[in-house]
């Protein structure tokens, strides 16, 4: 008898789901800010894991931006990047039906407009990393 092979099977190594503010603040604040470059660094080779297969694209690991081209071109590398990233988050929600609202508006609208409020950037941080907790939950249950 044959098996059902439509139905998921969960991947053999587990993705992170217990990222927050509150831990990459203080963890941030703790390390002198090596911490938020190792969240973001898994992040990006996270994302290539899941969303690879299906958008066909990779995303530049986050230390390369940040160390190499963030100097070279005063910065907007780091913004085409977290943009980048942040649509690329978007469409992995809508593809696998995950009813969360988050993308490249929400980094543009939190992370850059919302610095004026000072309070802007974390309530994109918080955002992102619970957009990909939820990813990396559907990953880690359904691969």
């Amino acid at each position: 008898m044959a098996e059902n092979t439509t139905s998921p099977v969960a991947p053999a190594m587990q993705h992170r789901t217990n990222r927050g503010l509150a831990k990459i603040f203080f963890l941030g604040i703790l390390t002198l800010g090596i911490y938020p470059l190792v969240v973001e660094s898994h992040i990006s080779e996270e994302l290539n894991v899941v969303a690879s297969k299906y958008d066909g694209r990779r995303t530049m690991h986050y230390l390369l931006i940040v160390f190499l081209f963030s100097w070279m071109t005063l910065n907007i590398a780091t913004l085409v990047w977290w943009h980048r990233t942040s649509d690329r988050m978007h469409g992995e929600l809508v593809r696998r039906g995950i009813d969360y609202s988050f993308g490249a508006s929400d980094f543009w609208l939190w992370n850059v407009l919302g610095s004026l409020i000072l309070v802007g950037p974390f309530i994109y941080i918080h955002k992102r990393m619970k957009a990909m907790n939820l990813i990396n939950a559907d990953y880690n249950q359904k691969g």
